[in-house]
């Protein structure tokens, strides 16, 4: 297990009721509704959160992967994340499926930029070994 030498930023948050609760920043930034999945109430859940915070944050991977290989990445890339709550061996457990829109790129580049990014995006190394994660080239 890594230890993190220096704190660049802590997200904080106050959740009440899970998954039929709500949940808040201490910034006041993030306010929001939560709901089971499925459910059609009102509000999101840990899922869609989860596969919005690793795509920002694959996206951010992708342009420091592009800076050290000298690519130029185009103004429209975009990173769709689909994270499923699954069941196994009688407990709950998630896998992710990320498609990665890089118009414009050769198939080769943009191929290894992804898998540069993923060995670097924080996400991909907290769920590396422990979920069933596909990168895909759209």
């Amino acid at each position: 297990m890594t230890k993190i030498d220096k704190v660049l930023y802590t997200g904080k948050t106050h959740t009440t009721g899970g998954r039929d609760g709500a949940s808040h920043s201490d910034d006041g930034q993030l306010d929001i509704k939560l709901s089971p999945p499925g459910s059609n109430r009102a509000g999101t859940n840990p899922e869609q959160l989860f596969a919005a915070g690793w795509s920002a944050c694959f996206i951010g991977a992708i342009g420091f992967a592009a800076a050290n290989q000298k690519v130029k990445l185009p103004a429209d890339l975009a990173v769709d994340t689909e994270v499923d709550l699954g069941t196994a061996d009688g407990g709950y457990f998630l896998q992710a499926r990320l498609k990665i829109s890089l118009p414009g790129i050769e198939a080769d580049v943009a191929r290894a930029l992804i898998e540069e990014a993923h060995q670097t995006c924080p996400y991909s190394k907290a769920t590396r070994g422990n979920i069933h994660v596909e990168l895909t080239v759209a």
